[in-house]
């Protein structure tokens, strides 16, 4: 053991959280992810309700590039972070060079993505076709990638670090920042999406800030670190974060992609449809920790078998939170989506249901690729989510030439498909044998891994 006292303190902060009934966090960053999903959703409703359709579809636009591009291309350099810090932890040793060095490649990300989007605004109809003629929603996006970044670069180093705490507080902190000034802005009926978008592209940055206010172990001194320290994995967890995160808004981003100039205010109700069918991602991460004590009980007792009885369960939990999704969307989504985004709101209920059926098998497919990292199956789920995404693209090319129902029945079938290739590899592995500390790697994989909204 080191003789550096903060570092005593943290090997046996960790001990004492291997030995509690839940992991260390998960109800912090599970309160987090609650109150992130309800801040977004409050978001959202003043959005729509403040901004003509072109423009909230234009909003919209920078939202799910966003959250395409930020959990796509910095959460694998934080789950990589956290990896390595916790690795260094257990030997006493500090991770801020770990810290430096993700800086460093995370800037390099975020430089090359913005040369890029900057480029692509300035030299074709990016800005017209996508963002309804706003460039200010282009550099909102740029500042975006930064703050996301810097954000899920210091969630790393908490979750290294064991501050769960803190992590939930930076969820919670960065929804709640972003919703705060659109209150303003709906009482004064602002009109240009380009401030909500700032109030969107902002707030990481602020969230960050709160959240380390009095994290005095994040940068303890150590050897340095090779970029081989935090590049374990690293491309196929791009490659999956990706491909996972395009997937996901796949129904949105082939209506924008598909629709015809005329159809585009009718792409904004879509929009809407397609935040009402992930109302379960919220309930499933308000009741997944639910389940968790017993997993961990089993796992420490090395019950392996047992073990896979209790992913079993965790398994029909998401179903049965997917069929409630669905038929919740098809009795009650319409009206319920004109309670709370307003009379202005026009989708059918089968739209509702169907993109329910699409975000309930994507739930489940999430929990497969979690269950899949843990037992370190990195490439096949990198795989499995690009067999999902040609499967979208495929069956929405053939299929009814209805613009939102050739997305629905294409997110539908994407979704089955990456469940099915990971379903297939996560029985395969763990046929082979699984060791104990693969079980507790995904224990707290599903504990505080959050699920985009």
């Amino acid at each position: 053991m080191s003789s550096n006292p903060s570092l005593s303190r943290f090997e046996r902060g960790r001990r004492l959280a291997a030995r509690a009934p839940v992991p260390e966090g998960t109800f912090a960053v599970g309160a987090g992810l609650v109150v992130a999903g309800l801040a977004t959703y409050a978001f959202q409703i003043l959005a729509f309700r403040g901004l003509d359709k072109l423009d909230y579809g234009a909003l919209n636009t920078l939202w799910v590039v966003v959250f395409v591009l930020a959990p796509g291309v910095f959460l694998p350099l934080e789950q990589e972070v956290g990896r390595a810090m916790a690795a260094r932890g257990v030997h006493g040793l500090g991770g801020a060079p770990i810290v430096r060095r993700a800086a460093a490649l995370g800037g390099v990300f975020a430089v090359l993505i913005a040369i890029a989007v900057t480029i692509a605004a300035f030299t074709t109809s990016l800005v017209s076709r996508l963002f309804a003629g706003h460039p200010g929603l282009v550099v909102c996006l740029v500042v975006a990638l930064f703050t996301f970044g810097i954000e899920y670069l210091a969630r790393g180093a908490f979750a290294g670090t064991g501050n769960f705490g803190a992590y939930g507080v930076s969820m919670a902190a960065e929804a709640l920042l972003r919703l705060a000034p659109c209150i303003p802005l709906a009482f004064l009926a602002a009109k240009n999406p380009v401030w909500f978008g700032l109030c969107l592209a902002i707030p990481p940055i602020f969230a960050t800030a709160i959240a380390l206010r009095g994290r005095n172990d994040l940068m303890l001194p150590g050897p340095p670190a090779p970029f081989g320290e935090i590049s374990t994995n690293l491309g196929y967890l791009l490659g999956g974060s990706l491909f996972a995160q395009v997937l996901g808004y796949a129904p949105f981003i082939g209506a924008q992609a598909l629709a015809k100039p005329n159809q585009r205010s009718a792409v904004a109700d879509f929009i809407v449809g397609l935040f009402l069918s992930r109302i379960p991602i919220v309930l499933f991460q308000a009741v997944q920790a639910a389940l968790l004590p017993g997993l961990t009980s089993l796992v420490s007792a090395g019950r392996s078998d047992e073990f896979r009885v209790g992913v079993r369960r965790l398994v029909l939990l998401v179903v049965g939170i997917g069929i409630l999704g669905v038929a919740g969307g098809f009795v009650a989504g319409p009206t319920v989506g004109r309670m709370l985004f307003g009379s202005k709101f026009n989708l059918g209920r089968g739209d509702v249901a169907l993109l329910a059926t699409g975000s309930g098998l994507f739930i489940l497919s999430l929990t497969m690729s979690q269950a899949l990292i843990a037992l370190s199956g990195h490439a096949f789920t990198m795989y499995a989510w690009l067999v999902g995404l040609a499967t979208f693209i495929v069956t929405t090319a053939v299929v009814s030439h209805q613009l939102f129902l050739r997305v629905e029945l294409g997110s539908i079938a994407g979704a089955l498909g990456s469940l099915l290739m990971m379903t297939f590899f996560f029985v395969r592995r763990v046929r082979k044998g699984v060791a104990s500390g693969n079980l507790a790697s995904l224990i707290e994989q599903l504990g505080y891994e959050p699920l985009e909204i």
